[in-house]
């Protein structure tokens, strides 16, 4: 939840993410928003993010999301001030940019508009909380500092759209400059509530930590804590947890023994899991691409 951008081959592994690993992490972020819209729309969010997460079928949730994109920038139109639909407008269009758009002028326009979106609701629903791109960083850490239990939702979503608006900007390091935000984020989730989304916050930061090998700054140890402690947060049940650790990991430090066990295991799991089933679909599929690559890598 998948295909390398095109500048992939020209990047170092330092800035780089599949597009697919941020539509599975965005997945992620959905667990929440249902709680978030239910209220606006009547439980029409509430249900189509239910669906979506617990759909076995990746092609149709591509070909359906942008009626749903539409329907929701249509409401956002006549309410443009809704911390509520921008969320859920930020969420949507970075997770379809993500997963299915190719182009990467449009895959970046839209991962643009979702990051604004979500810069502006972080904005509107908590305290002190514009302009969180461009001021100061001492300023801005000492601003996440400050926010509590009840900000989590609104900062893991932040921290994933923004996340997956610098993957869409891989070759640009003004934007690969704001990561270190993306990660300070992230890591205050994992701090006021490592339980949220299913532990979504270490999968984040197990690939954050996984980027580098430890000759250049990497800290591969310290990322495989992060993945087994998503893998224990969700009691086994999210199978993407094992394929990234043995892409992100396994990979990283050429342990072939790893890599093929955690592969296997996805293989042999139930893919059905309340929240989980789109995602542990997809790694499902994930996890056969990698067993299959794996001689020509090892």
């Amino acid at each position: 939840m998948t295909t390398p951008f095109s500048v992939a081959q020209a990047l170092p592994r330092a800035v780089l993410l599949t597009k697919g690993w941020f539509f599975v992490l965005i997945l992620s972020a959905m667990t929440g928003c249902a709680t978030i819209v239910g209220s606006v729309t009547g439980g029409l969010a509430d249900n189509l993010s239910a669906a979506i997460l617990n759909s076995d079928d990746p092609d149709m949730v591509r070909d359906g999301a942008p009626s749903y994109l539409i329907l929701i920038d249509s409401l956002l139109a006549g309410n443009p001030d809704s911390a509520t639909l921008l969320t859920q407008s930020a969420e949507l269009h970075s997770a379809y940019a993500g997963a299915f758009v190719a182009e990467p002028a449009r895959a970046q326009k839209l991962h643009a508009k979702a990051k604004n979106q979500m810069l502006r609701a972080t904005c509107l629903r908590l305290k002190d909380a514009c302009e969180l791109e461009t001021r100061p960083y001492d300023e801005f850490s000492s601003w996440l500092d400050r926010q509590g239990p009840k900000s989590v939702p609104t900062l893991y979503n932040l921290g994933s759209i923004w996340a997956g608006w610098i993957q869409a900007n891989s070759s640009d390091f003004v934007a690969i400059a704001q990561l270190a935000r993306v990660k300070a984020v992230i890591q205050r989730v994992a701090d006021l509530d490592p339980d949220y989304a299913n532990g979504g916050a270490f999968l984040y930061l197990g690939v954050f930590e996984t980027l580098l090998p430890p000759a250049m700054g990497g800290r591969p140890e310290l990322g495989r804590q992060h993945f087994e402690r998503a893998l224990e947060i969700s009691d086994g049940r999210n199978l993407m947890v094992k394929v990234m650790l043995a892409d992100q990991y396994g990979r990283l430090m050429f342990e072939r023994e790893l890599h093929d066990r955690l592969l296997n295991d996805v293989l042999a799991a139930e893919a059905q899991a309340p929240g989980l089933t789109l995602m542990n679909t997809v790694a499902k599929e994930r996890a056969q691409q990698l067993l299959d690559s794996a001689d020509d890598y090892f």
